[in-house]
């Protein structure tokens, strides 16, 4: 795997290489291909079947790219040469501890790192020593960056309701909602075995048991109060789960009845005893269930909503799609891009680990046209 396969976006471009091919992977794969500043020049698999093939085959480019999927780790990170990025989209809910350790063997090497993948992360400053130092150390190291985010936790409870804010002259509240219809997630261990779908009612969903929901969503919320300015007192989580009435076939199979079909949970950010700041998901597998909990507000299968109740009351509703119509995938694809675009800014950044507020939301430079690279 050498350079002769590589996507060129130009001489001066950041070599870059995704790392994972599923859902978060087949979006940065179509988003590194469509940036001018960048250059795809690996892709590292996990699965044996997906090594040789080529990148645009597997994220849907339309095109191929002359770059090859491999699973030999060494060989895609030498195609950097000590200056490019990682966009880092293996899994990290069930594997942190590696997911942290291909962190720091990327960064020590000198390139930045852009990544979805563990949680305690979205929030460096408040990150446990044992987890922010080591990586602290490989990116002075390298002379390198971090930056892990995503949308939810992410840009649609960091940025989004941030700015929504300064349009406001008064505030009683900050909500952050994400609102989905997970029958068409791509992901069938993750939403039986992490959100708990057509598990018994006895069944404790990992994404929320005790303490779960502030370790992922807290970070947010602080960040969140730290442009605001002020201190939180105490993060509290309220659950709620409904059972399904009847039995529901989804593309993920068959979810009976009486097993869960739905659950709502908030984390509340106190500050001087009121609910100032709260980030609330409402996850169901069918639009049968729960039919009179908070819905997208177009009636689709997915939304991320941000309320500022306050004067005015602003509400503001982010409805993406991409995969033909997915609002899974097009909530990714925007998670991905983020990450993305953020890499030429790390790039030239100081070493050190980046939050949400830290990194801006540039402009984009990529103005499609008809007849244009990308077009399909």
């Amino acid at each position: 795997m050498g350079n002769e396969n590589t996507f060129h976006s130009g001489d001066d471009a950041v070599p870059v290489v995704v790392w994972g091919s599923g859902n978060m992977g087949r979006a940065s794969i179509r988003s590194v291909v469509a940036h001018p500043g960048l250059e795809l020049t690996g892709v590292i698999v996990s699965a044996g079947e997906k090594a040789g093939r080529d990148a645009g085959e597997l994220a849907g480019v339309g095109s191929d790219t002359g770059v090859l999927a491999t699973t030999d780790v060494d060989a895609a990170l030498s195609t950097l040469g000590g200056r490019g990025a990682v966009a880092y989209m293996a899994s990290g809910e069930l594997r942190p501890d590696e997911a942290v350790a291909d962190y720091a063997r990327a960064l020590a090497s000198g390139a930045v790192v852009v990544s979805p993948s563990v949680y305690a992360l979205y929030d460096p400053r408040n990150a446990p020593a044992e987890l922010r130092e080591p990586l602290e150390k490989a990116c002075a190291e390298g002379g390198s960056a971090l930056f892990v985010s995503g949308i939810d936790p992410g840009w649609g409870n960091d940025l989004l309701p941030v700015l929504a804010t300064g349009l406001a002259s008064e505030i009683e509240q900050v909500r952050c909602q994400e609102i989905f219809d997970y029958s068409t997630y791509d992901a069938e261990d993750s939403v039986r075995s992490i959100v708990g779908m057509g598990q018994p009612m006895d069944y404790e969903p990992m994404m929320t048991a005790e303490g779960i929901p502030s370790m992922v969503w807290g970070g947010q919320i602080r960040l969140i109060a730290r442009a605001l300015g002020v201190q939180v007192d105490e993060l509290r989580e309220v659950v709620e789960r409904r059972a399904l009435d009847q039995d529901v076939t989804t593309a993920l199979g068959l979810f009976e009845a009486g097993t869960q079909g739905a659950l709502r949970f908030e984390v509340q950010g106190i500050v001087e005893g009121a609910q100032l700041i709260v980030i609330e998901h409402v996850t169901r597998i069918s639009p049968l269930c729960a039919t009179d909990w908070p819905m997208p507000a177009d009636g689709g299968d997915g939304a991320h909503r941000v309320v500022i109740e306050g004067r005015p009351r602003l509400e503001i509703n982010v409805e993406a799609t991409d995969e033909g119509g997915n609002r899974a995938a097009g909530g990714n694809a925007t998670a991905a891009n983020r990450l993305v675009n953020a890499i030429p800014w790390l790039r030239s950044a100081p070493p050190g680990l980046y939050d949400g507020l830290d990194v801006p939301l540039l402009a984009s430079d990529r103005l499609r046209r008809r007849g244009s690279r990308g077009d399909n």
